[in-house]
């Protein structure tokens, strides 16, 4: 038995494996959707003359509107195909999708009695027109985000709701706390949004100036960006952070929660405020939370304990940022950023290289515009990537804030936001081997 497929692509498809299709096949015919020429299937018409040579016995499609655009069209080429011996078999329909009104058996000559074929070539014609906007960098059906309206063929900065939208992300940017960024929100603006709103409103491509479609696919700088490129490097590396600590600490108001880590019991230091009966002031307390020792580990002043932290810092920092300096010098040529920037500049160059291939007659329009948009997507997952990186600068950096002046001189929120640009993990021995001096023993662990 002779057995055979036909596959019609849309835009960004991509052909099925030959395991896929559930027999052993002889041959597969492929045809390409292209834009200028719907209608063109050269492989159908290759499929239509070797079936005049050796007849398939079973042709497999994966729907029956692959066999053409319109209904008369799908009837034609089934009727020659099965006046050929063929028989049509469809994968991705299922039985009552090829059930006729009144329950008739399916023939090539009954097919316009179908129920499901009109409605489903209406939606491949909306679907190719939304593949041409996107090749066209259009903005995607629907409404527009919130902060956006529609004009000029694109996005445009709605003035009366992007500053909600800018400060949301300024609170988050300064605070660090996704939950508290949505209840200054509504407290300010009295904008009610959920927590995975608000999420979307930090991490989607269209508040950077971006346009992703829903293919996953992203183009870069298609209209006016709320969130700036260095703002959403930041907020990538918040988020992720934040992830990592303990649950309620990406927003507490002291900067060590979630940081201090108990060095004799390996629990997480807490933090506690007690207050004098009799007496206004108020102390505060690094304690482990869950301490399976007996005695339990020892409390340690918070003050005192972030002095420690701050001059262990000024110290450690430099150093392990001086041994990491003459490995990256080494391989400097093999380094994620400097991979990263190459296979940019090199897609970058094949950009610039379509126009004049389009001019010379080697590539069509639509197959340039088609390879455009691939690339434009390959570059903004490049792009996305390198923002995520380190700092490359850390030797700066490093000699900026080993001066203990300047952690002193920071807010709380201003110093948790630099303790954990740099620190991923603080463990802590509350046991001190000189208890006159109360000096701890403290391990700062880099995110580098």
């Amino acid at each position: 038995m002779r057995v055979v497929a036909y596959c019609y692509l849309e835009c960004g498809q991509s052909p099925p494996s030959p395991a896929s299709w559930g027999y052993p096949l002889q041959q597969v015919y492929l045809d390409t959707w292209l834009p200028a020429q719907p209608s063109y299937r050269p492989q159908l018409a290759q499929l239509i003359a070797d079936n005049q040579r050796h007849p398939a016995d079973l042709l497999l499609v994966l729907e029956l509107e692959a066999l053409g655009d319109n209904l008369a069209d799908i009837e034609a080429h089934c009727q020659t195909l099965a006046a050929m011996g063929s028989r049509i078999v469809t994968l991705n329909s299922r039985p009552a999708d090829l059930t006729l009104a009144d329950n008739a058996p399916l023939a090539p000559g009954n097919l316009k009695r179908l129920t499901i074929l009109p409605d489903r070539l209406r939606r491949r014609q909306l679907r190719r027109g939304h593949a041409r906007n996107r090749l066209q960098a259009l903005p995607p059906p629907g409404k527009a985000p919130y902060g956006y309206r529609r004009g000029q063929e694109r996005y445009l900065v709605d003035r009366t709701t992007a500053p909600v939208v800018t400060a949301f992300v300024n609170e988050f940017l300064l605070y660090g706390s996704l939950r508290g960024a949505v209840r200054f929100v509504e407290n300010r603006f009295g904008k009610h949004i959920a927590v995975s709103t608000g999420r979307r409103w930090l991490t989607h491509p269209v508040y950077r100036g971006d346009l992703q479609y829903q293919d996953g696919q992203v183009i870069r700088d298609t209209h006016t960006a709320i969130i700036s490129r260095e703002e959403a490097a930041q907020i990538d590396r918040l988020l992720r952070r934040n992830s990592q600590l303990p649950a309620r600490t990406a927003g507490a108001p002291r900067s060590l929660a979630g940081l201090v880590y108990c060095q004799a019991c390996g629990g997480c230091l807490t933090i506690t405020k007690t207050t004098r009966r009799g007496y206004s002031q108020t102390y505060l307390y690094l304690r482990p939370a869950h301490c399976p020792r007996s005695p339990r580990c020892r409390t340690i002043p918070y003050d005192q304990a972030l002095n420690a932290i701050i001059e262990q810092i000024c110290q450690d920092l430099p150093q392990a940022v001086a041994q990491l300096q003459p490995t990256a010098q080494q391989v400097a040529s093999i380094s994620p950023t400097t991979k990263i920037q190459g296979q940019i500049q090199q897609k970058q160059q094949i950009l610039q290289q379509l126009p004049s291939l389009v001019q010379e007659g080697i590539l069509d329009g639509d197959t340039a515009a088609l390879r455009r948009y691939t690339l434009q997507g390959e570059i903004a997952q490049l792009e996305q990537r390198r923002a995520q990186l380190p700092p490359v600068n850390l030797q700066e950096l490093s000699q900026s804030v080993a001066l203990p002046q300047f952690w002193l001189d920071l807010s709380e929120a201003e110093r948790r936001f630099f303790f954990r640009e740099f620190i991923r993990r603080i463990k802590i021995n509350p046991h001190p081997p000189d208890r006159q001096e109360r000096r701890w023993q403290i391990i700062l662990e880099f995110v580098f």
